[in-house]
This record gives C-alpha cells, structure tokens and sequence, in this order.
C-alpha cells in the first residue's frame, strides 16, 4: 500500500503568533475628557455608550464647571491601539457619575492599569478614581487635563492636593490632542516596567 499523502497545512500556521491584550481602563469624574482620550488615541472609531442629559439628571449628577456638556457615557467607552503585530492594548473609559460607579467593579476585570483624569477646576472628582485604584493595587498614571490650555494649579500643587504617592507618574496637557494620549500611554508602560522590575522575588 502506497504512503498516504501528507495532510494539507492548516490555513492558519501554528506558530503564528497571538497578539497579547493589555486592557487599560481610563478613570475620572463626570466631564473630565475621559471619552475625548479615548477617541483621541483610539486607531478604530470608539464604542460610545453616550445619553443626552435630561431634566431627569438635574439634582443627581453635579454639573459644576460643566454646565455646558450636553452628553453622558453611561456603561464604557471603547478604544484600540495596535502597538505591534505582538502587542494590543485595548482602552475602556468609565461612567463618571456617582449613580454608575458600580459598573467600575466590572470593567476593571482584567486591566493591567489605570489613567485617572483630572480637572484643576474640580480636582475633587479624581479622588474616587485614585481611591478605586489604589485599593485595588493597580497601577496608574495621573493626566492633568487643561482644557483649551486652561491650568489654575502648578503640578506641585496637584500632587499634593490629589495626596499622590510620589512613584506615581504625573502629566499635564490636553486629552485632545493625540501626542499626549501617546505620552500617557507610554508613561503608565514605564511605570508598569519599573514596579515590574522592583517586585519581589517569590
């Protein structure tokens, strides 16, 4: 009996490689750009989950220095950035308002580390986003959000207010802009490489 004929190679080689997930989640209070990041470093168009506020919100959500946002994410907001054909790191915004802080407990599932956004003009809105993730043990970086250039504290004067750890990484600029989505990306990298590089040995 004649050898059989070698089996067909799979369409898809074995040793083709899986592109490793990193899941970042992008914190902050209500209004502080968190859905603006996201869209600004997204390559793909982001998953929104944005409502129109109503009269229904009015007494609920604090729109103090934000009288004139108009829209409010209500579960996540959505992004992807392909770092290398190795490498994909996935963004998920959270709802800023109280009344949606328990899907926070869901989203988090997962991540490998946090941006906290905050507001010079409302810094007391990042206090749960630090909280959340320091109680939790994962990393972050903080972005001081200037909005249209907009700064009324030196980055002293945030460090301290904010009562941050001085590990923690610190940058100012606008969420707007792209470039500085990219700085806080690679800040919350290098932060993650160097607790990486300084835990223990078990």
């Amino acid at each position: 009996m004649a050898p059989s004929a070698p089996l067909p190679s799979s369409p898809v080689s074995s040793s083709a490689a899986v592109p490793a997930a990193v899941k970042i989640l992008i914190a902050g209070g209500f209004g502080v750009g968190k859905t603006t990041l996201v869209g600004a470093v997204s390559e793909v168009a982001p998953l929104r989950t944005e409502e129109y506020l109503t009269r229904a919100s009015e007494g609920v959500d604090d729109l103090a220095g934000v009288d004139n946002k108009e829209t409010t994410t209500v579960a996540l907001d959505f992004g992807r950035i392909t770092v290398s054909p190795e490498l994909v790191v996935y963004l998920f915004g959270t709802p800023g308002q109280e009344r949606f802080w328990f899907m926070w407990n869901d989203l988090v599932n997962g991540a490998l580390g946090g941006i906290v956004i905050a507001d010079t003009r409302r810094l007391d809105t990042s206090f749960a986003s630090i909280d959340f993730f320091e109680s939790r043990g994962i990393p972050f970086v903080v972005a001081i959000n200037c909005f249209h250039g907009h700064n009324t504290r030196t980055a002293e004067e945030v460090r301290a207010a904010l009562d941050l750890d001085p590990q923690v990484p610190m940058l100012i600029g606008d969420v707007r802009v792209r470039a500085f989505g990219r700085d806080l990306l690679l800040a919350l990298v290098d932060h993650l490489m160097e607790l990486s590089a300084g835990a223990p040995v078990h």
